[in-house]
């Protein structure tokens, strides 16, 4: 599937280093004082063995209340290769994928989980590093009526399961035209509504802007039975003040389905959502793919190098980040894998009241700044000795 030789970090540490050292640095490294895998049931990782994908469990906890219960939630998160080569037809190349991931949220249901969120535009490769459009915009499909949502929305409803799934949105009303969509399903089933990209990358391979442009959906945040949810989507994770606006329209968890390969992006991964928890005192769940992609023509990405027909390798590392700074251990750089994370919202207030970061954020400082710089006479505000 790839060509990683370390596949798994937290697996390498386990694997070398003594027990009590070990417990050392998964204190520094996860932030975490006591031991946070959750025992998952028999009949999920049965599934998994099965079906030759990864399952790993987690858990968040928060202090007992009085004045308040516990709000525990379990959160799915899917990363996984396609299946058909790039060449097969674009239908049965969608259902190969819908198969996969149908087991695989079958096993989420089967482990307890109460969300379960999708790595970016799942139902198809990520095609758009070659700037084809041809046919790879046949992956495209609506929103909210496309065939993507309506099976999903089945098995959200079978499962009493929130699903969040990210697809190549097709625009039907507005001129046909192209989004990266992350569409959010109630667990009644119910089509509860989407978000759009953005923030666009144009860096290498990942020129999207031959496909889709930014969104125009703003920063919505789902209220669903089971939290407030909001999806940034991929590229997004590079700017802060993407994170800040879902938090400040209230989010409770953050999704961040993504698709980003080794030697570009993997130093960026463990930082960011974590950051973002940290700043915004909600959960992040970051997700991305993993595998080579191979396509039927040579591309190049503008860099100086070969013409090339593969994409990757993605290298995984799906994880969840808490607000207190703490974090899971990954899933694998290179094999398709479900983590289940077990968390208590009432962590995000908690940490909140503690560290005081919405209360000292200075909103009307920043507005004035920003304000300023968004201006085409703008100067930077550099004093100089004179």
């Amino acid at each position: 599937m790839s060509a990683f030789e370390l596949k798994n970090l937290n697996e390498c540490l386990e694997k070398h280093l003594p027990a009590d050292e070990l417990k050392e640095v998964k204190r520094i490294l996860y932030g975490v004082e006591e031991d946070q895998t959750l025992t998952l049931p028999e009949n999920a990782t049965a599934i998994a063995e099965e079906n030759g994908f990864d399952i790993k469990g987690y858990r968040f906890t928060a202090r007992p209340e009085q004045t308040r219960k516990p709000r525990i939630v379990r959160v799915g998160a899917i990363q996984n290769s396609i299946v058909l080569p790039t060449t097969a037809p674009i239908e049965k190349q969608r259902e190969a994928i819908w198969n996969k991931v149908k087991t695989m949220i079958k096993a989420a249901a089967a482990a307890g989980c109460n969300i379960v969120g999708t790595q970016e535009a799942w139902t198809m490769p990520f095609a758009f590093c070659t700037r084809e459009k041809f046919p790879w915009c046949e992956f495209a499909e609506e929103a909210e009526n496309g065939p993507t949502t309506k099976m999903l929305s089945e098995l959200a409803k079978e499962y009493n399961m929130v699903i969040i799934h990210s697809i190549l949105e097709r625009d039907i009303e507005h001129g046909e035209t192209i989004w990266n969509t992350a569409v959010v399903i109630s667990n009644s089933g119910r089509y509860l509504g989407k978000h759009r990209k953005n923030h666009i990358p144009r860096v290498g391979d990942f020129n999207e802007s031959t496909y889709y442009m930014e969104g125009n959906t703003l920063h919505p945040v789902f209220e669903t039975e089971f939290g407030k949810l909001a999806i940034n989507i991929c590229y997004g994770r590079h700017h802060p003040q993407n994170w800040m606006m879902f938090g400040l329209n209230g989010a409770e968890i953050v999704f961040n389905p993504s698709a980003t390969i080794g030697r570009l992006s993997e130093p960026l991964w463990s930082i960011e959502a974590r950051n973002a928890a940290i700043a915004n005192s909600y959960f992040t769940v970051p997700i991305n793919r993993v595998g080579t992609e191979e396509f039927p023509n040579e591309y190049t990405s503008g860099d100086g190098k070969k013409a090339h027909k593969e994409f990757g390798p993605f290298y995984g590392s799906t994880y969840v980040a808490a607000p207190d700074g703490s974090r899971t251990p990954s899933l694998s750089r290179d094999k398709d894998g479900l983590l289940v994370v077990e968390l208590d919202l009432n962590l995000c207030r908690q940490v909140k009241d503690f560290w005081g970061f919405r209360m000292t954020q200075r909103l009307p400082l920043y507005a004035e700044s920003f304000q300023k710089a968004a201006q085409h006479d703008f100067k930077p505000q550099i004093i100089k000795e004179t």
